[in-house]
Order: structure tokens, then sequence, then C-alpha cells
């Protein structure tokens, strides 16, 4: 056998490796969920979790992935009504869609109720890396689908408003 089939062979042979190892950690970080809205399984009302604004009252529910470590997540945060989340930031890219209830939001370094967008069932958002925004439910509270890249975190603009910061 020439060098240059024994090449070809161990080339082939390597590219098969790496692929099926591809495969395999793709699967490994990947299975296969389906979840209907009656399947989800709320936590207790707390602060959220990494990514989220920390605000009594959130619960978070992971579907894919981790929001504390590299790697595309997705997550489901439940807002109880009559809330307010202050302005805020995170350093990854994210979108998200409201999926029940009216969710009010709007971008800018402080808070303020003029600059919220009534944002029903179906609609769509972006938070962009560094870009603070706030938010706030009235009545019936809502629930929004985010997806992103992590890792995520969460910066108030003011540091006073971060309510993981609070004395309990």
């Amino acid at each position: 056998m020439s060098s240059v089939s024994k090449t070809a062979i161990l080339a082939s042979g390597i590219v098969f490796l790496i692929t099926a190892g591809f495969v395999a950690v793709q699967k490994a970080q990947s299975p296969e969920k389906r979840i209907t809205p009656a399947e989800v399984q709320w936590p207790a009302p707390a602060g959220g979790s990494v990514g989220t604004s920390g605000v009594a009252g959130i619960q978070t529910v992971i579907l894919k992935g981790d929001p504390s470590k590299p790697g595309l997540y997705t997550l489901l945060l439940r807002a109880a009504p009559n809330m307010k989340i202050a302005s805020h930031s995170h350093r990854d890219d994210r979108v998200a869609t409201v999926v029940s209830g009216k969710w009010y939001f709007g971008y800018g370094r402080e808070f303020n109720e003029a600059g919220l967008k009534e944002l029903p069932p179906g609609s769509f958002y972006t938070e962009p890396p560094g870009v603070a925004h706030f938010a706030m439910t009235k009545g019936e509270g809502a629930i929004i689908q985010i997806s992103g890249t992590g890792p995520s975190d969460t910066i108030y603009v003011d540091p006073h408003n971060d309510p993981t910061k609070q004395p309990k």
C-alpha cells in the first residue's frame, strides 16, 4: 500500500472519529425533550436563577442548557402579578417570547412606566448584551420564554436595586 493510501485511510479514520465524537457530545448535551404546559414543574416563588432579575416572586424553569455555563439555554420565567423589575442588563444576547399574560417591557437606564410597551401572548422582544431594560406585570402576571447563549448574568444599573444584594 502506498504512503498516500495509508495517509488517506488514516485521515478518513480521524475524520470519522472526530465526527462520531461530535455527534456523541451533541446527543449528550441535547437530549430530545417534549414538555406540555401541564408538565412544567414550577419551583416555589423565589428570586429566579442565573440570568434572571432575582426579584422575589419570579419562578424560573430551565428547559435546555444552563445559563451559568457556555452554550445555548432556554428558560421559562413566570412573573407574579403586580411586580416591577428595575433597570438591568445581561452580558449575553437574548431573545424572548411572551407565552401567557401581559408583560410590560421597556429599554433604558431607569425604570420609566411611560416607556413600557404592553406585550400580549405571542409578542417577541430582544435583550441585546449590555442594553439596560426593565419590566413589570399588572393584575395577571406573565410567562416569558427566554433564550440566550451563556454564561449569563444580571447587572442592575443601580446596585441598590439588585434584590440579591438586599439584606434578608
